[in-house]
């Protein structure tokens, strides 16, 4: 190959290369970055949430979830800690951030499919988890599809639940 042959075949290998980082970056789904300045902290079971600006004034709504042991049916419950929007209203109730709490033996109940925790057919989703407990999403929790559902899905998306 005489030199001006390789500087051709160089050259074309340049424009495939770019070529196909061009399709890459403008085909590929952005992620909305959410910036996170606001941040839930609790201390009893030992996680933080990070959560968008727009999240400012927050209110923390403690229930509990309840379940039922398939096995024998026992009836169990625990924590569930809502995070709400500060535009939350009664009139126009937005989607809140539940998250469950279970300890490990309940968790692995769960696995197993031993411990049922909800009508859906799923399972609760795992956020995160610390030596005590496991921290998690419940199946269906924004079915109706409430105002505000998508900012919750882009939050999520973050992985903004850090246990400690």
């Amino acid at each position: 190959m005489t030199p001006k042959n390789i500087k051709i075949v160089i050259a074309v290998l340049v424009l495939i290369i770019l070529g196909v980082l061009t399709y890459f970056s403008l085909t590929k789904k952005p992620t909305e970055i959410l910036p996170t300045s606001v941040q839930y902290k609790n201390t009893e079971y030992g996680f933080t949430f990070d959560l968008p600006q727009s999240w400012t004034g927050y209110s923390v709504i403690v229930e509990k979830w309840e379940g039922n042991y398939l096995d024998n049916s026992t009836k169990t419950e625990g924590p569930k800690i809502s995070i709400r929007h500060p535009a939350w209203t009664a009139q126009i109730p937005r989607q809140d951030i539940p998250v469950m709490v279970f300890s490990i033996a309940e968790w692995n109940s769960i696995l197993e499919e031993k411990l049922s925790v909800g009508a859906a057919p799923i399972g609760p989703s795992e956020l995160g988890r610390n030596s005590k407990y496991v921290f998690a999403l419940p199946a269906r929790y924004n079915f109706a599809f409430p105002v505000g559902f998508e900012e919750v899905e882009t939050v999520l998306q973050q992985k903004p639940l850090k246990a400690f």
